[in-house]
């Protein structure tokens, strides 16, 4: 199954990090608070102006984004594939290598 954002809707695969702490125990990114670092997996075509032209979006697939810790909606395809749908507005930052 595909997801297909509308308008200027995001699709992003969470960042997960392991985080291990001063005593060397490992925790699992799932364990943690909601991760605000994902990977751009669909984009939308834009979203229209008062024009009625469709604006284009400024982030593409494959980006490393920053987003609001508390946005969007999760949508759980299966078992192991959970994705977040956030407006581009929700994204606050791109992560340059």
């Amino acid at each position: 199954m595909k997801l297909n954002p509308l308008e200027d809707r995001v699709v992003l695969k969470a960042i997960e990090e392991e985080t291990t702490t001063p005593s060397g125990i490992v925790i699992p990114g799932k364990e943690k608070e909601k991760p605000q670092q994902a990977e751009v997996v669909a984009v939308g075509p834009g979203r229209k102006n008062d024009e009625g032209k469709v604006v284009p979006m400024t982030v593409k697939v494959g980006d490393k984004v920053v987003y609001s810790k508390y946005s969007g909606t999760e949508v759980k395809l299966s078992e192991d594939e959970t994705y977040t749908i956030v407006k581009e507005s929700d994204i606050l930052a791109t992560i340059a290598d």
